[in-house]
């Protein structure tokens, strides 16, 4: 239930999904005004003494939920963006390193790296925005590049060298590509989710009964907190699972390596 809810959330566009929770949140507002402002209780009324002294450590409590789950979520974005330079980086050295070769090994070493970078763009990159890449999954062409540049008989110093070099950045991609898909299973879960809802929902009561003798400051400060809450859902439910939707990471620095496979790519 928690992936098809997970799913459902983050394909939403950011438009739909910014409507999503600061709907949620006026609607709140509007139930929790009604209940205790409107129609309040005799247990409410009495509660109101207590309200505002609670309202300062509750309000501290629902920032550091936010801010510990935004790290989550801003760490995960900076490994992801982290994970696909690398890769693009190692796969552009070994490029250039193969111009130390004959045509032949160099453009067989071409050919398995453009269709590596097919393979990501066109399998692996939707796979990783649903979840379901994983590391059983072989990375079938960087595996046969790494072979091949081991089998490769160098003819003079410079080349051994280059093999060398060619070697460690080609193991370098394998790595950054692990990294990908491990970040790509990361997302905030059902249950950080609920527990910050119910520190707002907290908050909010506190604040309705605090002003509870006066309906427009009481009104005016739930909707203040309600938009300032909802624009923080907002922020981590569209930077949430990196490879999603629009704001997601993209394949382009692994395109922008050998642009021609970028060109079939869009034929």
């Amino acid at each position: 239930m928690e992936q098809v809810f997970s799913d459902w959330l983050h394909n939403l566009p950011v438009g739909w999904m910014a409507v999503l929770f600061f709907g949620c949140g006026y609607l709140t507002v509007a139930v929790i005004y009604a209940v205790v402002v409107e129609f309040p209780t005799s247990l409410l009324v009495h509660a109101r003494a207590l309200a505002a002294s609670m309202l300062s450590p509750l309000g501290t409590l629902f920032a550091l939920f936010v801010v510990f789950t935004a790290a989550q979520v801003w760490n995960d974005n900076d490994r992801a963006s982290a994970a696909v330079a690398q890769e693009a980086s190692a796969l552009r050295n070994t490029l250039i390193l193969t111009t130390a070769f004959p045509k032949e090994p160099r453009s067989g070493l071409e050919t398995l790296i453009r269709s590596h970078i097919e393979e990501v763009a066109t399998n692996e990159w939707p796979m990783m925005a649903h979840q379901t890449a994983t590391l059983e999954i072989a990375a079938r062409n960087l595996v046969e590049a790494l072979q091949l540049t081991l089998a490769l008989t160098p003819s003079n110093q410079g080349q051994a060298i280059a093999q060398r070099e060619m070697a460690v950045a080609l193991e370098s991609a394998l790595d950054a590509r692990r990294q990908r898909i491990l970040v790509s299973h990361s997302s905030v879960s059902l249950v950080k989710w609920a527990c910050v809802t119910i520190e707002a929902i907290c908050v909010l009561i506190a604040i309705a009964l605090s002003h509870g003798d006066k309906r427009a400051a009481a009104l005016v400060a739930m909707g203040l907190f309600a938009t300032g809450a909802a624009a923080c859902y907002l922020l981590i439910g569209a930077y949430d699972r990196p490879f999603v939707e629009q704001l997601s990471i993209r394949p382009d620095p692994l395109l922008q390596v050998m642009p021609e496979a970028s060109s079939d790519l869009k034929q």
